[in-house]
């Protein structure tokens, strides 16, 4: 897209009419009417304002807590852009991203960082595109430092109550409802050209905290755009009761984002933070409770676009799924784009259908714009490299829990099958042997021969499309010969085919040298950013899902129950959601092991000895037209 052209646009033929009138009062009505306001051509905002000349504002917004303990309230740093047009009557909504990262990791793909080249304190240097195309177009935009970042004062959290409330504090303040301070500590009045409507957008952290914020309940928050971002931070580092981040990883990430000449000073908070973390049992507690936005999906009131690779191995797509699944019992206006990539913003993977998707919903959202987007089909995933399909809802509509049954082996020491059908004959009991060091490559190798770390369950070639659509789980009957063991498992989709090549370096996309432009340039500030292009591989298989448990938390995250040696159990094993279609000719295959290296779980170096029940345990799949579905492939 080419730069975009300055002008500016007012009511029009408002002084002629204003000309026609005659009482006093239908004066004052013309005079009020002729405020610039925006304009809108082809169903979207015209960019009618300038870049160069627009407003730059930075204020430190109030906070009511005191993340430090050093006796004062913290504050939180908000730099604000706003077309110059706002001084002259123009009601503008804002954009909002929320982030710890603008002084250290950065932001988008170009780890973009703020920057005051002129050391007059506004912003010369804005971070991502969203103000060099919407600003122009009658929106202000606002770059928050999450509390102990950068700018604000205070101590990260990790997603604690100060984190989480950042935004909400500057939020409640554009709304009248908080006061400000500029850098002599003058008290600043909640801004009278604001329209009462934020939207919040962006990527992992910057997306966690925008779900936070919609928890909350605030007030004058219209919308939020998650892209990637944790929506339970206890998933995020753990999984059914398995540690699957390094130890006190909760307190390491409060100590990157905090700027160094702080990070002596916040390491009383940190301590407090890794002697709550409860990392040596991995069970759900307080501390993730105040960490998990699923339990207050109810609270929300904004509307809710969300964004996720269906092979993000950083915040995995359960993510996605869980806060989807409960916002949609709310009925929460919602959309949903899912992609093949993994930990990747959709300015990267989708760059033109992705701008042209979100400025008509902040249009819709913010600016009262009837484009009827909300009436489009509510999800788009793709399907294939660069390959699009549109549906209702997600799980797709269809999807039915079926299930596919363990059958005998036709080979000793080979995999067994899969089938809608039960197995024939007393039931069977198959025993493997935990392995630690066992990598995921090792684990969906060489089916021919199982070997002794794990089972094999595989399908006969399909014989026509299978849609997989949801959260499959794993059901065992299982005994282990300790007291705990942990499980892990594996969906693979065998067969070959051309895919997104999520597993390389930059997890699907691959950054080119040219640049195209998306918005108005200032002097400072280019809107110009490198293109992408799609990394794809013709491989034989692909690994389409996966999940890990603690045997302990079998019935409960937050109680242990160690197993009886030799006892049978029931485990269900939910593994990450799906939605992908495996080919015809392909054949659908499960692996179950005991501890999971390819998941980050931390083993439990017990080498247990797992026996499966093979005839009383299954594999419950989404299947897009349920039975009679895998009946047509084969199954």
């Amino acid at each position: 897209m080419s730069r975009v052209r300055r002008r500016t646009a007012f009511g029009v033929g408002l002084i002629a009419a204003a000309s026609l009138l005659v009482s006093q009062g239908q004066i004052a009505s013309a005079a009020a009417d002729s405020r610039p306001g925006i304009v809108v051509e082809n169903g979207v905002t015209q960019p009618v304002f300038g870049y160069a000349d627009a407003i730059r504002e930075h204020v430190w917004v109030d906070a009511p807590f005191d993340s430090d303990h050093d006796g004062v309230n913290d504050q939180i740093s908000v730099d604000i852009m706003r077309p110059q047009a706002t001084e002259r009557g123009l009601k503008a909504p804002v954009i909002m991203d929320a982030s710890p990262y603008y002084s250290t990791l950065g932001r988008g793909n170009e780890s973009e960082l703020k920057q005051d080249t002129d050391g007059d304190g506004l912003l010369d240097k804005w971070p991502l595109f969203y103000d060099n195309y919407f600003v122009p177009r009658g929106y202000a935009v606002v770059l928050l430092d999450m509390v102990g970042t950068h700018n604000s004062t205070g101590c990260p959290t990790t997603n604690g109550t100060p984190d989480n409330l950042s935004a909400k504090v500057a939020i409640d303040w554009l709304n009248g409802r908080g006061t400000a301070r500029d850098a002599d500590g003058h008290v600043v009045a909640s801004p009278r050209w604001h329209n009462g409507k934020t939207g919040m957008i962006g990527k992992s952290y910057d997306g966690n905290l925008a779900l936070a914020t919609a928890v909350t309940g605030v007030s004058g928050l219209s919308t939020i755009v998650d892209i990637s971002g944790p929506s339970n931070y206890y998933d995020y580092t753990r999984k059914n009761g398995v540690v699957t981040r390094s130890n006190h990883y909760v307190a390491s990430l409060a100590n990157t984002v905090t700027d160094p000449d702080r990070r002596e000073h916040c390491a009383p908070v940190r301590d407090e933070i890794s002697a709550a973390d409860g990392d040596a049992t991995g069970d759900y507690s307080e501390f993730w409770a105040e960490r998990d936005y699923v339990k207050d999906a109810a609270n929300v009131r904004a509307s809710v676009f969300m964004v996720h690779g269906l092979n993000d191995d950083n915040v995995r797509p359960d993510h996605f799924s869980q806060f989807w699944t409960e916002i949609a019992k709310h009925n929460v206006p919602r959309k949903l784009l899912l992609a093949q990539e993994g930990h990747v913003d959709p300015f990267d993977f989708r760059r033109t259908a992705w701008v042209d998707t979100l400025h008509r919903w902040f249009d819709n959202w913010l600016q009262d714009v009837p484009n009827e987007i909300m009436k489009e089909p509510r999800v788009d995933i793709e399907r294939a490299p660069d390959v699009f399909e549109s549906y209702r809802d997600w799980p797709v509509p269809g999807a039915k829990e079926t299930s596919l049954w363990f059958q005998p082996g036709e080979v000793a020491g080979g995999p067994t099958g899969l089938s809608v059908k039960h197995a024939k004959g007393r039931p069977a009991d198959l025993t493997f042997q935990d392995n630690p060091s066992q990598t995921e490559t090792q684990m969906v190798s060489d089916t021919s021969n199982v070997g002794p770390n794990r089972l094999v369950f595989l399908s006969e070639p399909l014989t026509a499309p299978l849609h997989v659509s949801g959260t499959p789980v794993v059901r065992l009957n299982a005994s282990a010969d300790q007291t705990d063991t942990n499980f892990g498992a594996v969906l693979v989709d065998y067969g070959p085919q051309t895919r997104v090549s999520w597993e390389t370096s930059g997890e699907g996309i691959k950054t080119l040298t040219t640049e195209d432009c998306w918005g108005e340039s200032s002097p400072s500030d280019e809107a110009c950013y490198k293109q992408t292009a799609k990394n794809i591989v013709t491989s034989d298989r692909e690994r389409v899902s996966k999940g890990v448990m603690d045997a302990l938390n079998r019935n409960s995250l937050t109680t242990p129950e160690p197993l009886v040696p030799g006892e049978k159990y029931d485990f269900n094993l939910p593994l990450l959601p799906v939605d992908h279609v495996f080919a015809p000719g392909h054949r659908l295959g499960l692996i179950v092991v005991g501890s999971y290296r390819g998941y980050s779980s931390v083993a439990d170096q017990t080498r247990a000895n797992i026996s499966v029940t093979t005839k009383i345990s299954n594999f419950q799949v989404p299947l897009v037209g349920g039975h009679q579905a895998a009946r047509r492939a084969g199954l």
